[in-house]
């Protein structure tokens, strides 16, 4: 099969043949017929996180495909479902953040795309129980985004607890944040959308933005003219715009965080976090159930997914692509076609 490999963390992928891998006991076999490209896979091609991920390494981990062969054991799949590999390929369903409903925080995980082979390639094994169908009205090239972009932003907001009254800004409209954008609207708050690239900032407003801030001017003026807001929802990995938005919060405002920076370090001050009660949250992705919710609401038109199409023979050049910020909002391989 066809497959982008990440040999080190210096070179290039490299897109080469490689053995259809086997699946076993209570894993499946999926034909991958779209993966999106998350900036996570870039950071893992290249080591740029404390916690390695495995080498050699093939990245991906918004794919979808449909079932083609399963590993021993009753599971909860048939040859030819359709189904989603997100982030999370495996939590232990034992350990106390599984059963309270955490399993993103399992203390034993799998990665797909980092400590298991992803799905920038023609095949990919996955656990049966942590792949999630996709609904008959949902395209897989949408499919892509919102297993990892659209989970990540539903879950970063839904921890934060919006009210109707409430404002909540969404700083970067790309991937991530277009979605993010969306969900906001989904929960009835005010949205505010930042960013600082004309074409972006005419997306939030094509999205419904109530508020369009552009960052390169006075923007703390403009959100302070707004009146604060109650959530920021930090999808850009730069701590200089993570404390940006922490000054923007009112009391009791929550600082919600999903972009990871390279140099892992925040700084804020305390004062203002403890005299006004400001929250910093973190927010690794989403549970099964969650992603089970953005399919739900996609099929029902509540979002819209902007994605462009891609070759996966063209993995490198798409790396550089999203790192120059000329992506409008996502890149999606088409690896396969559907077999439906």
């Amino acid at each position: 099969m066809k497959a982008a490999v990440a040999t080190d963390f210096e070179s290039p992928l490299d897109v080469r043949d490689v053995p259809v891998p086997e699946p076993g006991p209570g894993q499946v076999l999926v034909r991958i017929e779209t993966c999106g490209l998350c900036h996570t896979d870039i950071h893992a091609a290249r080591g740029e996180w404390p916690v390695k991920p495995k080498m050699p390494l093939i990245p991906g981990h918004e794919g979808v495909g449909t079932v083609e062969r399963l590993g021993e054991g009753d599971l909860p799949l048939s040859v030819g479902d359709r189904v989603a590999l997100p982030w999370l390929g495996y939590a232990c369903g034992h350990c106390r953040y599984c059963v309270a409903g955490w399993e993103t925080y399992c203390t034993s995980p799998q990665y797909m795309g980092y400590t298991m082979d992803g799905s920038y390639a023609e095949y990919a094994v996955a656990y049966a129980s942590h792949v999630v169908r996709v609904p008959d009205g949902v395209s897989s090239t949408d499919a892509a985004p919102l297993t990892c972009a659209g989970v990540t932003t539903y879950k970063a907001l839904k921890v934060a607890q919006p009210q109707p009254n409430e404002t909540a800004m969404v700083v970067g409209i790309g991937g991530l944040g277009h979605l993010g954008l969306q969900y906001a609207r989904v929960f009835g708050t005010n949205t505010v959308a930042l960013d600082v690239q004309d074409d972006k900032l005419q997306l939030a407003q094509d999205l419904g933005a109530d508020h369009v801030v552009d960052g390169r001017g006075d923007s703390a003026g403009a959100l302070a003219e707004l009146g604060g807001v109650d959530i920021a929802l930090v999808t850009v990995p730069s701590p200089a715009v993570m404390r940006a938005a922490h000054a923007a919060l009112n009391p009791n405002g929550r600082l919600v965080l999903v972009g990871l920076p390279a140099d892992d370090s925040l700084e804020l001050p305390v004062f203002d976090t403890v005299l006004t009660g400001k929250r910093v949250i973190g927010s690794l992705v989403g549970t099964r159930n969650d992603l089970e919710d953005c399919f739900a609401l996609h099929a029902n038109g509540r979002t819209r997914v902007i994605t462009e199409p891609r070759s996966l023979d063209d993995v490198n050049e798409c790396f550089e692509e999203v790192l120059a910020g000329q992506v409008p909002a996502r890149l999606v391989f088409e690896i396969g076609k559907p077999q439906r």
